[in-house]
């Protein structure tokens, strides 16, 4: 059964790095994500040379349009949006911020090693997916994770 409220996102390391550092206030996406709603919970994959399950946060505002009406609403503001982010959803045709509320750090890391040596054929998304309880990865790593910061599930 897919979680209504739970994602995984691919975030490049600076990104989150300055997410989880609180600079960095809206997660901008290509597309439109319909399926994900406020008060959902976002659990974040750093990509690049951190490939981690690295924390979590949870989804406010959510602002949906043209490339043009969100970057509008998203640099009003220090909103820790770059002029790169502009570069990376100016050729699509809608696009999405979420605001970024209450990041929390998981306490461990599992890195995609320690995924693969368990799950040998998962690959984290390109983007982001949403969740199933029943399926191994969120059985195994994301929900003892979760429990771990005490969240309710």
């Amino acid at each position: 059964m897919v979680l209504a409220g739970y994602h995984l996102f691919s975030i490049r390391p600076q990104y989150a790095q300055a997410i989880f550092a609180g600079v960095k206030k809206f997660e901008l996406r290509r597309g439109v994500g319909k399926e994900i709603d406020t008060g959902d919970t976002v659990v974040v994959y750093v990509s690049g040379h951190v490939k981690r399950i690295y924390g979590v946060f949870t989804v406010g505002r959510i602002i949906r349009g043209t490339p043009q009406q969100v970057w509008r609403a998203v640099t009003i503001g220090p909103t820790g949006i770059g002029r790169d982010a502009w570069q990376y959803i100016q050729g699509s045709p809608r696009a999405m911020a979420l605001e970024v509320l209450n990041p929390r750090v998981f306490p461990r890391q599992p890195t995609l090693n320690e995924v693969r040596r368990v799950l040998p054929n998962w690959n984290p998304p390109l983007s982001y997916l949403r969740l199933d309880e029943n399926s191994p990865l969120f059985r195994i790593f994301i929900r003892p994770l979760l429990e771990e910061l005490g969240e309710e599930m």
